[in-house]
């Protein structure tokens, strides 16, 4: 949204009831005929905000006074509750959280897909609402975002290892405490910065790219197995060789212990060598008597215990009957396909990211599933005419495609294969709504339920099963 210059006499807006929450998460209220997305606001607010950002018909605020406290609000369990990024809201309780979810799901469903939602089942609470993912990545950084307890302190430290401030790409929330992934995640980051400072190891600036600390990524597995992941930039041997044996020595229990030397311009490691420290290259998660082989470049739900609640959904939905080809798309590590292969008689999967479809090969062996098969590529680009006459016209078709959707092509394609049953399991409501719109040419929405998997934010997961009409 492009900056309007706002007068100080209209930024300050008093009395705004706040009645919905919009996709983003912020509270929505209304002044006039101005629509208000107000941040960390939530409904039953009464609030005096101040507009930071202005359109036509819509604002962007923040209060500047709570007036009254919506019966939904409860007290932040986080000191970094409001300046971090994550868990942005925590400040309600977990039952409205759910309410809010499942309408926000309903809502797009019915407006931008035109589904009837009226059969729609209850969204599926998660069991943990903290201590629920299973990968974290903190950043380090010599550009430490300064709070106002570290202003009144005169803070001299400027070293942080933590997550990034929104909107501000170069400065690092030092974080204390994180709730988001059980222990010893929090003891390693903090005894990894503890050392790294005793021993005057530099951190990356990320304007300056320099610095010899980068990045830490800490996995767990249900199994009780630890990979942690340190990334450094430019760092000489001896800085590699004592900081890797400092957390072999202070975490025994670590399983897998890897590095990465990242000197570009982006944090993202797909393109870089990973170099094995101590243990395997390796950790293992298990689901209903699978083991799903996850290395550091591996893709894999970050809530396990919801990942299987999911998968059990959309086996659910499927109602497989033992002869079925199914086609995976999206397939990622093939988690799904292999979790199905044993109820249907052939799984082919079709992933975008050829170390992905590797993965899934070596899931299947390690598990002896025969009856899977695994292609990389571009969806609209595999999924032709002479793909599907070669490997056979899918009974059932599972979808669980990134947050952008389906391509317009790949929708198609589903369109001309004509599959008794689609299975849509999107992490985005509204660009599944724009899907399933397409779909309805041939297909009726004949199941619903949303999926949190993710506790204290806005983000929900959706199964949707479609049946091909008469």
């Amino acid at each position: 949204m492009s900056r309007r210059r706002i007068p100080p006499e209209k930024r300050l807006i008093q009395d705004i009831t706040i009645t919905d929450i919009a996709e983003e998460g912020k509270g929505v209220g209304k002044a006039e005929d101005l629509v208000l997305f107000v941040d960390k606001a939530i409904p039953g607010d009464v609030v005096d905000v101040e507009l930071t950002r202005k359109k036509k018909n819509f604002a962007e605020a923040r209060i500047v006074q709570l007036k009254t406290d919506s019966p939904h609000r409860i007290k932040p369990f986080c000191d970094h509750f409001g300046v971090c990024g994550g868990c942005k809201w925590q400040h309600m309780e977990y039952p409205a959280q759910l309410t809010y979810k499942q309408n926000s799901v309903a809502n797009a469903l019915s407006r931008l897909g035109k589904v009837d939602t009226s059969r729609m089942e209850a969204i599926l609470p998660a069991p943990e609402t903290t201590y629920y993912r299973n990968k974290l990545e903190y950043t380090f950084s010599n550009k430490r975002w300064l709070t106002q307890v570290d202003d009144e302190q005169a803070a001299t430290e400027m070293n942080a290892l933590g997550f990034h401030v929104p909107g501000r790409f170069d400065k690092i929330l030092d974080v204390d405490h994180c709730y988001l992934q059980q222990d010893p995640s929090n003891a390693i980051r903090n005894r990894l910065r503890a050392f790294a400072l005793a021993e005057q190891i530099s951190f990356y600036d990320l304007r300056q790219h320099e610095g010899a600390l980068r990045n830490l990524i800490i996995r767990t597995a249900s199994t009780g197995e630890l990979m942690v992941i340190v990334v450094f930039a430019y760092a000489d041997a001896e800085t590699v060789q004592k900081t890797m044996a400092f957390l072999q020595e202070e975490f025994p229990q670590v399983t897998s212990l890897l590095y990465i030397l990242n000197q570009k311009k982006n944090d993202t490691i797909f393109d870089q060598d990973i170099h094995l420290f101590a243990g395997r290259d390796h950790i293992f998660e298990e689901m209903e008597g699978l083991r799903f082989k996850i290395g550091a470049k591996s893709f894999y739900q970050t809530n396990s215990q919801q990942a299987y609640a999911l998968y059990q959904i959309t086996r659910d939905f499927a109602a497989f009957e033992g002869h079925e080809r199914v086609y995976d798309l999206y397939t990622g590590a093939g988690t799904i396909a292999n979790f199905i292969a044993g109820h249907v008689q052939e799984v082919i999967g079709v992933e975008y990211v050829p170390t992905a479809i590797e993965d899934a090969k070596i899931n299947s062996a390690v598990n002896g599933i025969a009856n899977t098969k695994f292609f990389a590529g571009d969806m609209k680009d595999v999924l032709t005419p002479d793909f599907i006459a070669e490997h056979g016209k899918p009974d059932v078709v599972i979808t669980d495609p990134p947050r952008a959707g389906m391509h317009a092509d790949v929708v198609a394609r589903l369109l001309e294969m004509e599959a008794g049953k689609i299975v849509y399991v999107s992490c985005n409501a509204a660009t599944q709504a724009r899907d399933l719109a397409l779909l309805q040419e041939k297909y009726e929405v004949v199941r619903i339920r949303p999926v949190d998997m993710f506790p204290q934010t806005q983000h929900v997961e959706n199964v949707v099963l479609l049946k091909l009409k008469g």
